[in-house]
């Protein structure tokens, strides 16, 4: 597996170089490369490098003014409550490396999951002079009025973490975030080996309206019936990425779905919740009832040394250098792929407890 840090943050900045160059103007290019190797999780995002040829969304082609981040104001606009540590870790890694470069004045909002106060949030920023923004969406459509907003005060966006329907160089820079499709086949593959390629699986559901959890299940789904036929998928049900709903639905499906073996949630909050419901059942989590999921929560890793999740499937949230680091790039004329893919690792009984420090 690459690790999300192999050195210093210079060669975070070569890899992003990389990845510009080689990736088509204003052109899809998410990357599926599998990350590899060793070492530390608890470090910068490393991008992965992809093929292709051109540049990508520039200070010229988007229409922005150049801009020195060290006198600029800058916002970022958070969509969930900071109740899971996957927000937790992305918010203060914005406010750390905006510290760390010396951007004059950070603004931050929360739209506490409703749509339309990310996009009153958003307004509101730029009334206050936001010249460059970072937006973790809450969902993949609906912020129109917000980029129309940003687009009529000429004022460039930068998404993380989760895509949006829209137009890269014309209503945002780019996209930094994991490859979706590939998280759900690569915890797909885990839990074939967690279960031998037999058992009936229930899926706990992101949250919908977004991509993430689209893709998720969309990759895994499809990549279960290619290598496990001997696997059913007997439930999805939503959990909205949130534990207690994951515990609810964990516990509606056990007594509905008594003969589940195996468990693929979409994150980890969502996991830990299923852990406590089978336990409640009178179920081992971990051996009567595998569980695979994705984030890389330091609590989902210490449940894979303590045997009661099987696996994890990192996806990093710590935003802050690649995207100070981006946002530098663009305005010193550089052109900026659409899609920015990170590498995320892996977490197994074979790497976790050495891994634990490292995780959010």
């Amino acid at each position: 597996m690459i690790t999300p840090h192999r050195g210093s943050a210079s060669a975070v900045a070569e890899l992003l170089v990389g990845a510009a160059v080689l990736l088509t103007a204003c052109a899809k290019s998410e990357s599926g490369g599998a990350p590899s190797g060793g070492g530390s999780a608890g470090q910068q995002q490393v991008v992965t490098p992809s093929a292709g040829a051109g540049g990508g969304s520039t200070l010229q082609s988007y229409g922005a003014t150049k801009l020195d981040l060290k006198d600029a104001v800058v916002g970022f606009s958070q969509s969930e409550k900071e109740a899971n540590p996957f927000r937790i870790a992305e918010t203060q890694s914005i406010k750390d490396e905006a510290a760390k470069i010396g951007v004059k004045k950070l603004l931050t909002t929360n739209a506490q999951s409703q749509l339309a106060k990310q996009i009153s949030d958003i307004q509101d920023m730029l009334a206050q002079g936001a010249q460059f923004l970072i937006v973790a969406p809450l969902n993949s459509a609906g912020l129109e009025p917000a980029l129309q907003a940003a687009a009529a005060r000429k004022v460039p966006v930068l998404t993380i973490d989760r895509k949006i329907n829209a137009t890269a160089c014309k209503d945002y820079v780019a996209f930094l975030g994991s490859n979706f499709v590939e998280q759900g086949k690569r915890a797909a593959d885990a839990l074939i080996k967690a279960t031998d390629g037999k058992g009936k699986v229930a899926i706990l559901l992101g949250s919908s309206g977004n991509n993430v959890t689209t893709d998720r299940t969309n990759g895994f789904v499809n990549q279960l019936k290619a290598g496990a036929p001997g696997m059913e998928i007997v439930a999805q049900q939503t959990g909205d990425f949130a534990r207690d709903k994951g515990q609810q639905v964990m516990e509606q499906l056990i007594q509905s779905r008594p003969d589940i073996t195996a468990v693929y949630a979409e994150n980890d909050e969502m996991a830990l919740g299923a852990v406590t419901a089978l336990r409640g059942a009178g179920k081992t989590p971990g051996k009567d009832v595998k569980i695979v999921s994705i984030d890389g929560t330091r609590n989902a890793v210490q449940g894979i040394v303590d045997g009661t999740i099987n696996a994890v499937i990192e996806s990093n949230p710590r935003f802050g250098p690649l995207a100070f680091q981006t946002a530098q790039k663009f305005y010193d004329g550089s052109p900026i792929p659409e899609n920015v893919i990170i590498s995320d690792r892996a977490y197994d009984s074979g790497n976790a407890k050495d891994s634990l420090a490292g995780a959010y």
